[in-house]
């Protein structure tokens, strides 16, 4: 990659970027042909979800500046937020002047579940289960024989017994839970079909009754972290020195991780980043966000999920990790233009290195969230694309977007009144 073609990236139109984007070898020619028909056709989009009528549609933007594990990316991110790309690639471009992001993906494990009540003998019921381990595991992959053929398959169980409360008025249940390595796929139709396979044989173990058979979006067998180190030197922002940001911002950190009306804004802010990228990938969003956000709650209190803290020599450093159990292969990956487009911008990454991307944006732009919000404040960097919005609100159309934005960005009051106000004297 030649970043060179990429300086003041953000300055260029549409056409420029993407010139751009093919002149540092990031896209061919002919992906720049093939950007023309990332829309999803009707024939399309009515196989991919019921009662289909029309399509939704969101931007799609690159993130720059990304050095992880050494390598350079550009990560695509769809989402209609303002500032947040902006976000991602200024903070990154900090990070990488210091190192960039290191990575680690744990084993890509997933978590599949049976349900059991009505269990007369709980203590019966685990050591049988316990007996037949390698029975119910052979069940799962006959179920599912094409990932036990490409080299996965469940590999171990686990049980959970969630006691009965009175007070809610829950019964007790049984759980049997399935570890399941699922490879390049994320694997929720692998994970579902192996627990249906052992449904039967598991009430037959246990003399209970199954209330469903379904995987768990808490993937914790499948989390990614992702650090950074940062020197002072490179955190100075206007009247605040480099020492200064660091403390407020390992503060903001540490108010994010005791209050949780504070940690759930937190954390929305990394997710801007992380789901960006996730819905860009064509993977399942919601999916992860749920888990991210239970996850968050592990300890019994709901925190941040970003740490920051200061080195023994006075750097800044940040960590995060988060449940990330996407795919590169398999649903809409595989069938949504746009998916594919942002799959070859990204060089096909393998599901852990995609990993490594998705955790390493969500860092970014925490940390860029945070810098700003103890220093200059959240909205300065918002009131730019802010009032182009309220100008294409108003009316406005070509150059005068830009000048009723300008002019916006200086007056008494940003709302869209002011911004018809101002589009009215530009065509007097």
């Amino acid at each position: 990659m030649d970043k060179t073609y990429l300086n003041k990236f953000y300055k260029m139109n549409h056409i420029e970027r993407l010139n751009a984007l093919v002149a540092s070898g990031s896209l061919t020619s002919d992906d720049l042909l093939l950007t023309k028909g990332l829309l999803l056709t009707d024939e399309l989009a009515d196989n991919m979800i019921e009662n289909h009528l029309v399509n939704y549609e969101l931007p799609l933007g690159v993130a720059l500046n990304f050095l992880i594990d050494e390598k350079d990316y550009i990560i695509p991110m769809a989402i209609e937020e303002p500032s947040v790309i902006a976000a991602a690639s200024a903070g990154a471009k900090i990070i990488a002047q210091s190192g960039g992001f290191k990575t680690i993906i744990s084993e890509r494990i997933m978590i599949g579940q049976v349900a059991l009540k009505d269990v007369p003998d709980i203590p019966f019921a685990k050591s049988n289960l316990i007996q037949h381990k390698n029975d119910i595991l052979k069940k799962a992959n006959d179920a599912h024989p094409s990932i036990v053929k490409r080299g996965g398959g469940a590999t171990d169980m686990f049980i959970r017994v969630i006691e009965a409360d009175a007070d809610a008025g829950t019964p007790e249940f049984l759980m049997v839970h399935l570890h399941v390595s699922t490879l390049e796929a994320m694997g929720a139709n692998i994970i579902n079909t192996m627990m249906e396979g052992i449904t039967v044989y598991l009430e037959e173990l246990t003399k209970g009754s199954a209330l469903m058979s379904i995987l768990s979006n808490y993937a914790t067998e499948c989390l990614a972290s992702a650090t950074c180190r940062i020197p002072v030197d490179l955190l100075k922002k206007n009247d605040y020195s480099g020492e200064e940001v660091r403390d407020r911002l390992i503060e903001a950190g540490q108010l994010a991780y005791v209050d949780p009306y504070r940690a759930v804004t937190h954390n929305k802010g990394i997710m801007n980043g992380i789901d960006a990228v996730v819905l860009a990938s064509g993977n399942d969003w919601r999916a992860i966000s749920a888990g991210a956000h239970a996850y968050a709650s592990r300890s019994g209190q709901y925190r941040a999920l970003s740490t920051w803290k200061k080195a023994e020599n006075g750097d800044l450093i940040g960590q995060l990790t988060v449940p990330l159990p996407v795919g590169s292969v398999g649903g809409s990956i595989s069938i949504h233009p746009a998916a594919q487009f942002s799959k070859r911008l990204l060089g096909y990454p393998s599901a852990k290195e995609l990993e490594s991307i998705i955790v390493s944006v969500g860092l970014a732009q925490n940390f860029s969230a945070l810098k700003a919000l103890v220093t200059e404040g959240i909205q300065k960097g918002h009131m730019g694309l802010q009032a182009r919005s309220l100008a294409i609100s108003a009316g406005a159309m070509g150059v005068d977007i830009e000048k009723v934005a300008k002019l916006l960005k200086s007056a008494e009051n940003m709302n869209l009144s002011t911004a018809k106000a101002l589009l009215k004297e530009i065509k007097t």
